[in-house]
């Protein structure tokens, strides 16, 4: 089983969260890629590009592949699975369900048209500590990303935090509701999950059945 984990939109491989995670499977001699989803250009992310950088990193035999995304990369990681059949397990974690119209209602109308006018916005990126500008085109192709193209039947293990304030836990419910193989966690936390991590590690192993 090769496992890779998504890291979340304006983060990076050395979150915390990506690197506690690696750090418990390395324990329990597993291996783990953290691709950079930044890609050297923050500024030009889109899902897609996300979607085809990460498929580079499958393996070419008939290795199965546990995806274990973290909020953006959680969609990204749910996108992959319905197209590459070697994608056998997910686990998201507070995946961005819906981000889109939340964050575009949080914007407001005088910002979103603003940045739609001028091509850029600057936004706070965690991974870089700093604030970095990101292309309009991220808007525009993450409107082509919607869930209910998400049919495909995989096991999938779904950890949201009942008071994310970037990505209510109804999204995960709703998800959860509509898709028979997904089992939601919900736990006492907030988008980030930092305090909760140790939650996190263990319901990994339970689901992927981890010595």
């Amino acid at each position: 089983m090769q496992y890779i984990y998504l890291h979340g939109f304006a983060s990076s491989p050395n979150s915390a969260k990506a690197r506690d995670i690696q750090s418990y499977l390395a324990n329990l001699h597993v291996n783990i890629k953290i691709p950079d989803l930044n890609n050297g250009d923050f500024s030009h992310l889109t899902i897609t590009r996300q979607l085809k950088q990460v498929e580079k990193e499958f393996p070419r035999d008939s290795t199965p592949v546990t995806l274990i995304g973290s909020s953006l990369g959680g969609l990204t990681a749910a996108f992959l699975a319905e197209n590459y059949i070697s994608v056998q397990r997910l686990v998201l974690l507070a995946p961005a369900f819906g981000f889109l119209s939340h964050w575009t209602h949080a914007l407001g109308e005088e910002k979103l048209q603003r940045w739609r006018q001028t091509k850029y916005m600057m936004v706070y990126h965690y991974g870089s500590q700093c604030e970095l500008p990101l292309h309009y085109d991220f808007v525009t192709d993450a409107a082509l990303y919607k869930e209910d193209k998400l049919r495909r039947p995989i096991p999938t293990l779904i950890l949201h935090g009942i008071n994310d304030e970037v990505i209510p836990i109804q999204a995960s419910r709703d998800f959860a509701q509509q898709h028979h193989t997904v089992e939601l966690v919900e736990l006492n936390t907030d988008h980030g999950m930092y305090d909760v991590v140790d939650n996190i590690k263990e319901a990994i192993s339970r689901f992927c059945q981890l010595p």
